[in-house]
């Protein structure tokens, strides 16, 4: 089939094209180009970052006078990189080696009449890659239409290759890659709304600070095509390079992403610390190297940063910008991190308030601790769900609550109880829960289900419902038997810690009986575990 191809002259002619002159002049198509070289990429230009460019055509003279027209072309600075293949099969294999490529040079014929066609279609609607740029290129433009190319399919540029020159391919490089790169700030733009909005639905949930960080990193990177390299953290008392403390890593992308733990001269060079030490304002930005430094010092002294790093301006409004949404993005976390605080100091009380009613029983403060991770541990390992298991953890050390209404006579008397104190003790369950049971706080509502079931029993027996089975909530289950393994490994006033292996024999003889049989397998099969915990909190 005949079909341009390139003129058979040698590679040094290609070289003298001139800018006006035809790259590919019309000629018979030879066969299928045999032989190709071992080769799918090749790049042109030294710079660091590359656009990927996609030649896809039969024809390896084709590929060579591509790459030869374009081997000085750059994009702000920014070089190409070649990809090959040279059939629609071949093309498909490329594309998911390389799903970033940005412009796509695609031959219409190829192995078959349409096989170019096929593989644009392809493209868009197999493998959904809307972004890459799609420029047809035919030698024979009567057997593929250009109106009818162009309504029938989702390409970007149509182009007959007797008619583009040096400078008609640079032209059509440069509109492609521009349009490619304001697609991707676009995509990036929405997918940093989409971390914020999500992060805003449920703040308080553990990590969702973090989100709304690598959101807002992606808004300010796709707003000025920047590098995805961005960082914020949190110093408290920054005053000089020897003398820092309290580095908070709240988020970071790229090669900032896990620099979790790290100092900061550990990615910032000394001259750049040297500046951050030297500043005397509270708000303000500074510029070093290739980074973008936005800085804010909080109430309390702390000061808050926003590190971005390859930040290129092509207008002098976009500094300008780039201070507002910095600043407005430290506002935004500093806030944040206030209403976590505030989260923080309540569960701090919960725990406090539980040690000091372990305290005046005179039973060790880190019962509540162990009772908390021992809650949480087990939670996850019967299917509760992350969230709910944390919510459990800091729910479990009120479990005893009520005890604060229990004189100490009876609290700590070390003989065994008389028939009327026993049932002033068990009181303890409904009093805790009736203290905890009025409030709308999410924790202290699952406190006060803890505190009523904690002495609840799996066939019935236990206090203060006489509940059986599933009756009682999987919460009350679950701190019904941590409460109990730790108490039995510990001294009280009434007895002395129990040997380990006496502890497993007493899960098993109440295994369906006090507590849920599965409860007992799952703490059973993690018992190296949960020696752990204990021993993490003697």
């Amino acid at each position: 089939m005949e079909k341009s191809g390139l003129e058979n002259s040698p590679k040094s002619s290609a070289l003298k094209d001139t800018e006006n002159k035809p790259l590919f002049a019309k000629a018979t198509k030879s066969p299928l180009f045999k032989g190709k070289p071992d080769r799918s990429v090749s790049t042109a230009t030294n710079s660091k970052k590359k656009w990927k460019i996609a030649i896809v055509d039969d024809d390896e003279q084709v590929h060579q006078v591509t790459e030869l027209a374009l081997s000085n072309f750059s994009f702000h600075g920014d070089g190409l990189e070649f990809v090959h293949a040279y059939s629609g099969v071949e093309a498909k294999d490329l594309f998911q080696k390389h799903p970033d490529v940005s412009v796509l040079l695609l031959d219409v014929v190829m192995e078959s009449e349409h096989a170019g066609l096929e593989f644009a279609k392809y493209i868009r609607e197999e493998i959904k890659n809307y972004q890459v740029r799609i420029v047809l290129r035919t030698g024979q433009p009567g057997q593929a239409p250009e109106s009818r190319i162009i309504s029938d399919y989702d390409i970007n540029d149509y182009k007959e290759k007797t008619e583009l020159t040096a400078q008609k391919l640079h032209t059509l490089i440069f509109s492609c890659l521009r349009s490619y790169r304001d697609i991707m700030a676009l995509e990036r733009n929405k997918r940093g709304l989409e971390h914020v909005i999500s992060a805003s639905q449920d703040i308080f949930k553990l990590g969702s600070i973090s989100t709304f960080a690598e959101g807002v990193i992606e808004q300010i990177s796709s707003l000025l095509y920047a590098d995805q390299s961005a960082l914020i953290c949190g110093l408290n008392g920054l005053v000089s390079h020897e003398n820092r403390a309290g580095i908070t890593f709240i988020a970071g992308t790229g090669e900032f992403a896990k620099k979790q733990g790290n100092d900061l001269d550990d990615f910032l060079p000394g001259h750049v610390i040297k500046q951050l030490t030297c500043i005397d304002d509270d708000v303000g930005s500074l510029e070093a190297d290739d980074l973008f430094i936005s800085y804010l010092t909080t109430k309390d002294g702390h000061r808050n940063l926003l590190i971005i790093s390859g930040v290129k301006y092509n207008h002098p409004s976009e500094r300008k910008m780039m201070n507002l949404i910095c600043q407005n993005a430290l506002i935004a976390f500093d806030n944040l991190n206030l209403r976590v605080e505030i989260e923080e100091t309540q569960r701090e009380l919960v725990y406090r308030l539980g040690e000091a009613v372990e305290t005046r029983s005179k039973e060790t403060g880190n019962h509540v601790q162990r009772v908390a991770e021992f809650s949480k541990f087990l939670a996850l390992k019967a299917g509760m769900s992350a969230g709910d298991a944390e919510l459990l953890k800091h729910a479990s050390p009120m479990h005893d609550l009520g005890k604060i209404g229990i004189p100490d006579s009876i609290l700590n008397k070390p003989d065994k109880l008389t028939a009327e104190e026993w049932k002033v003790m068990q009181s303890h369950s409904a009093l805790g829960a009736q203290l905890l049971g009025d409030s709308d706080r999410e924790i202290l509502n699952l406190g006060a289900r803890v505190a009523l079931e904690h002495h609840e029993k799996w066939n019935g027996t236990g206090y203060p419902n006489g509940k059986s089975g599933e009756e009682i909530s999987l919460a009350g289950r679950i701190t019904a038997i941590t409460d109990v393994l730790d108490a039995l490994s510990r001294d009280r006033c009434y007895k002395k810690a129990w040997p380990f292996d006496q502890i497993v024999e007493f899960l098993l003889e109440e295994r369906g009986r006090h507590f849920d049989p599965n409860l007992v397998d799952l703490v059973l099969e993690n018992i190296d575990e949960i020696k752990e915990i204990q021993r993490r909190y003697p």
